[in-house]
């Protein structure tokens, strides 16, 4: 069979890789058809659901590519009468668009993936310059995801929360858990900026201010080690407001990573124990991005090019209330619904942008 002419010149694809996929799908299915050990079924499981999507974008691209050949070879019999070349004609057209749409499929399906796109994610938002309005602001945006993750059947819990004196909080911090969380969430990393009229402000002048949100993948212990004795951990009694003492039992922990200098604090919970195993989860958190991070600069020269490059100094998007305008800097993006986008309606638009343009990238770097 003869590919070259059922894909558009601008779409390349590694035929031998396609093989080498199809051939390792089967041989993992025919290792886990032979039961076994526990670890190695997890492993081949895992690897396996990694390899389904393309596998299937790939057999379905030569099925649509067989079909395309066939049109041709009918095509080219002489002795093919007007009616039936005129239908096989027709069917052609229609066959060579479904084939290069099929192309570009397979193409995205074969972009390095990044591991941590299927994991859960803690959220963390802290409000920045502006005061209270800051963080009014940073409670506006928690909001906003808790309303998208809703609409997506994540679970959302607030793993600690230092409220602002006039409402909102001066930090947040969530788990959101659920397939596919981080694969999302992960461009919203950075500095997002208002502009409004305070409720408090008589002159109906627009302030501006700002809230950072990080987005961390949740690390499993498998993810990341955290060798017990580098920690240093101090147990205490829970604060409330005013720095009360809200129990009489020491339930806060405080978790310091002596190598990083990276201090968790957790102390919502009445357990001791449940606020250990959470300050643990935000640790490795922690840790796991921090190893990312540094991964990451390995790989770019200049990572402040790229979307979601993580750089939480970087002022990524702008919600203009009066104009009911969002704009995302990275990507020229302005949206004039920002209601929708606030109530998590609308957010999706925004993250699909941001993918596919991070998408685009990496098809640039593998054909360049």
């Amino acid at each position: 069979m003869t590919l070259s002419r059922v894909v558009q010149p601008q779409i390349v694809l590694p035929w031998d890789k396609l093989d080498l996929i199809l051939r390792r799908h089967d041989e993992i299915n025919g290792r886990l058809a032979a039961n076994p050990d526990a670890a190695t079924f997890v492993a081949l499981s895992r690897e396996l659901a990694g390899l389904d999507e393309v596998t299937a974008a790939i057999r379905e691209y030569r099925r649509e590519a067989a079909e395309l050949d066939g049109l041709d070879a009918m095509l080219g019999d002489a002795a093919l009468d007007a009616e039936m070349r005129a239908l096989a004609e027709e069917e052609r057209g229609e066959a060579e668009v479904r084939v290069a749409a099929l192309a570009r499929t397979l193409q995205l399906a074969l972009l390095p993936k990044d591991a941590a796109d299927e994991k859960s994610a803690i959220l963390e938002i802290r409000a920045g310059t502006g005061g209270d309005e800051a963080a009014l602001f940073a409670g506006d945006l928690f909001r906003m995801y808790q309303r998208y993750a809703e609409g997506k059947r994540w679970r959302v819990e607030i793993v600690s929360a230092s409220e602002g004196t006039a409402g909102g909080f001066k930090e947040i911090i969530a788990e959101v858990e659920g397939a596919g969380v981080f694969a999302r969430l992960k461009f919203e990393s950075g500095v997002h900026r208002v502009q409004r009229v305070p409720d408090t402000e008589t002159q109906g002048r627009i302030h501006t201010s700002a809230a950072t949100v990080a987005v961390l993948p949740q690390a499993e212990e498998v993810d990341i080690a955290v060798n017990e004795a580098d920690l240093k951990v101090d147990t205490m009694r829970a604060q409330g407001a005013g720095g009360q003492h809200v129990n009489k039992t020491e339930s806060a922990i405080r978790i310091t990573h002596i190598p990083t200098g990276t201090i968790i604090f957790v102390q919502d919970e009445r357990s001791q124990h449940k606020n250990r195993a959470r300050a643990m989860a935000l640790l490795r958190a922690r840790l796991y991005d921090m190893e990312r991070q540094k991964l990451d600069a390995e790989r770019s020269a200049d990572r402040k090019a790229q979307v979601g490059s993580g750089d939480r100094s970087e002022r990524i998007r702008t919600y203009n209330f009066p104009q009911g305008r969002l704009t995302d800097h990275r990507i020229n993006l302005t949206l004039y619904k920002l209601e929708k986008v606030m109530t998590g309606e609308a957010l999706d638009e925004v993250v699909d942008a941001l993918t596919t343009e991070h998408q685009a990238a990496l098809l640039a770097a593998q054909d360049g």
